[in-house]
């Protein structure tokens, strides 16, 4: 491993409001490495690398690359002086093709006397897909066409294809199958081994020690140590990350505990056309139930069905008082939420206050009788229910763009803890959360459980399920596996993933 310097962050400094994002931080990120950057939601990780990829402005401090100070306005600048950036949430455009996104900010490469050769940008962007083993995206294709997951493959090729110094890569391993996950990885080390930085920000402590040489700590926009992954345990990152010792209990430890016999949702014959076919179960009263399997096994497209989100589905979902499931509305009115593993674009309004985000699905409770909503009662609520979820914030007229992604992800719970719904489906609901926020969601789960709440868990981490379900349903090929596992503490990883394979 290289050990000079190829990049500085010298007293680097964020404020938003009155919170003091990044305070006065220094780090050094050597050529030749994977440098893990880690610490709690919120603790100034996302904003730190933002300030350098020209995606927020500096307020104070400078960033040297090779010795030379750097000021870029815009992520196009950045990749000029090579520096690129993979977000946490989708960093591709809506509305234009896998190959304008991967070229974005650098169009003119292709362009001759005014006109732009598309037939030259798609073939060239589909020699990089091929390259990169994406070969069943099509360049030419319109991006919204391909799923998350696809959307953040088309973002590794944007973001490295034109070898950078340093790349960036915030939160990306969690919208990632195991598969996706390994490619990443690969280039990960290629990029490495060609002597130039990854920044890698991740939550997944193992995965960070398993895959830097070094990990620099932050917390609460202070930064407080970098050590060589070699040389540290999990539970020593966690010390630094929270400042305190960290209990390991954060699943559920009952085992026992009958399931109710009590119905509240009846799955039949669930099909939407591509994705899943033929998915039947019943969720009963009290219980999490969990969806796991492999990319593209068609987990996240149950929960999508369940909460009337796909327009083209067949089959039916049918609640205890007999209302059938058709439409989202309808799944609002009768005590149904549903938080998407997509949180930026499916769960909550970016571009809107947390107090709005958190009093939309409620509104028809607050308006009451006479159905005029009053400030004072809007913003009573969302205190309430931002408080009860710990949201790090300035107050409730904040908007969600600015929190970080575990905060966020607090919003979109509060907004449905607030609505006091009966059945919640959950899809992901701890991607790029850090450990203490995971351990109070998971105790928020439970809390609901035995409140008679029922939850629909859907996740991609096999530990997660394990400790949290009552009953597991492994998806494989759009199917319903058709064997379920019950809660039971000799259950393993290898008995859910000998089901999913």
């Amino acid at each position: 491993m290289m050990s000079e310097k190829r990049l500085q962050a010298l007293d680097v400094c964020k404020t938003f409001g009155v919170i003091k994002a990044v305070q006065n931080v220094s780090i050094d990120f050597n050529a030749g490495e994977i440098h893990g950057l880690i610490g709690e939601n919120g603790s100034g990780k996302s904003t730190l690398v933002q300030m350098l990829t020209g995606i927020v402005p500096i307020d104070r401090g400078r960033f040297i690359l090779d010795g030379k100070e750097i000021h870029v306005r815009d992520q196009v600048e950045a990749n000029k002086e090579g520096i690129s950036i993979i977000v946490q949430e989708l960093g591709t455009l809506s509305g234009l093709t896998v190959a304008e996104n991967i070229f974005l900010g650098h169009e003119d490469r292709f362009v001759k006397y005014g006109i732009k050769n598309t037939n030259a940008m798609v073939k060239e962007a589909n020699e990089l897909l091929k390259q990169y083993g994406f070969e069943r995206i099509n360049a030419a294709e319109m991006i919204d066409r391909y799923n998350f997951e696809d959307r953040k493959l088309v973002e590794i090729v944007k973001s490295t294809y034109f070898f950078p110094k340093v790349v960036v890569i915030d939160e990306t391993t969690t919208a990632l199958s195991q598969e996706g996950r390994e490619e990443l990885y690969k280039h990960m080390n290629r990029i490495r081994e060609e002597g130039n930085t990854v920044i890698f920000i991740s939550h997944d402590l193992p995965e960070v020690l398993d895959k830097c040489d070094r990990v620099s700590v932050l917390r609460d926009g202070v930064y407080i140590d970098t050590v060589n992954a070699k040389d540290v345990t999990e539970d020593d990152l966690k010390k630094l990350m929270v400042g305190r010792e960290l209990g390991e209990h954060y699943y559920r430890e009952d085992y026992g505990e009958k399931i109710s016999d009590e119905v509240v949702l009846s799955a039949r014959g669930v099909t939407v056309p591509g994705l899943i076919e033929d998915v039947s179960f019943d969720l009963h009263k009290g219980e999490i139930l969990g969806f796991g399997g492999l990319s593209e096994c068609g987990m996240h497209e149950v929960g999508k069905a369940v909460f009337g989100a796909s327009y083209d589905r067949e089959g039916s979902v049918t609640l205890a008082d007999g209302t059938e499931v058709d439409s989202i509305i309808t799944a609002i009115r009768h005590s149904v939420a549903y938080a998407s593993k997509d949180r930026d674009n499916e769960s909550i309004v970016i571009n809107e206050s947390i107090g709005d985000n958190i009093c939309l699905p409620s509104l028809d409770e607050l308006g009451g009788r006479s159905r005029i909503l009053k400030d004072r009662n809007l913003r009573a609520f969302a205190e309430k229910h931002a408080k009860a979820m710990a949201v790090k914030m300035v107050n409730t007229d904040q908007y969600v763009s600015e929190l970080s992604g575990g905060n966020k992800q607090k919003v979109v719970l509060a907004r449905w803890i607030g609505k006091d719904s009966d059945i919640i489906v959950l899809d992901s609901p701890t991607r790029g959360i850090d450990v203490k926020v995971k351990a109070d969601i998971y105790a928020l789960m439970d809390q609901m459980r035995k409140e008679g709440k029922s939850i629909i868990m859907i996740s991609e981490e096999i530990m997660e399920l394990i400790g949290m379900c009552d009953r597991i349903i492994i998806m494989k090929d759009g199917k319903n596996s058709g064997e379920e596992l019950y809660r039971d503490p000799s259950l393993s990883e290898n008995d859910l993933i000998a089901r999913m394979v």
